[in-house]
């Protein structure tokens, strides 16, 4: 199982909120590369990167930020946050980013989560963030008005092979990750799952482990470790181990 170590960026800064909320933001850096280095430096094997800016303004808006990440580190990088069109994709990827990650626009343009899958293949993730089982989109202000497994069913038919599950009650509260919740996604979809939302402590990583091999092919921590509750190399080492 992989861990990944989350950079959300905002005004160019390295940042968390809580539950989403822009108004409940905790600055941890000035240079997110440094973070990205970080990170790197504890063993991290991919990023998870998300533009806050580009998700409220509905297209990509902190991308120096990002080729300077891609630019100082050796691990892959994954990046979500406000990429709507091909012509998103297409620039992102083309900084060398590894995989996309699209939200809001799975609901809203389904057509076009299955071009880019056609096109880029398994470079194409789809963040399904959802409260109370139902999707959120627009950085998590509106309902999306549809359950999370069946927007997961439909994206496994149009060829996405992984999904970044979100429980946003969770986000950034350190109070546990839904393990059920993504466990039944992963079962219904069948498809790959990456957990987030709530991971706290190294016992919120060793729930998720009776799952590795039941769809959950990872899980993204953030605030956790930025606070130090989660020991980063810790956790590696343990989803290694199993």
């Amino acid at each position: 199982m992989v861990i990944f170590p989350a950079i959300d960026i905002r005004d160019g800064k390295c940042v968390r909120l809580f539950k989403g909320d822009f108004a409940q933001e905790t600055v941890y850096g000035d240079k997110p590369e440094e973070m990205a280095l970080k990170w790197q430096a504890l063993g991290g094997e991919f990023l998870h990167l998300v533009d806050l800016d580009g998700a409220r303004a509905k297209k990509p808006v902190n991308l120096e930020v990002i080729k300077k990440i891609v630019a100082a580190v050796k691990i892959p990088v994954e990046l979500g946050g406000g990429i709507r069109t091909m012509e998103n994709i297409d620039e992102v990827l083309s900084l060398g980013v590894r995989r996309v990650i699209l939200g809001s626009v799975a609901v809203q343009n389904p057509a076009l989560v299955k071009e880019a899958c056609a096109k880029y293949g398994d470079r194409i993730v789809v963040g399904i963030d959802a409260k109370d089982g139902i999707v959120a989109v627009d950085g998590w202000g509106v309902s999306g008005n549809v359950e999370a497994s069946v927007l997961a069913k439909k994206m496994a038919e149009a060829g996405v092979k992984t999904i970044i599950y979100t429980d946003i009650s969770r986000d950034g509260t350190l109070s546990g990750c839904n393990v059920e919740a993504t466990a039944k996604l992963a079962e219904v979809s069948g498809i790959n799952v990456v957990a987030s939302g709530g991971v706290s402590n190294i016992e919120d990583i060793k729930a998720l482990l009776p799952y590795a091999d039941k769809g959950i092919e990872g899980v993204i921590v953030g605030k956790s470790i930025y606070t130090g509750s989660l020991d980063l190399q810790e956790a590696i080492r343990v989803a290694r181990e199993a």
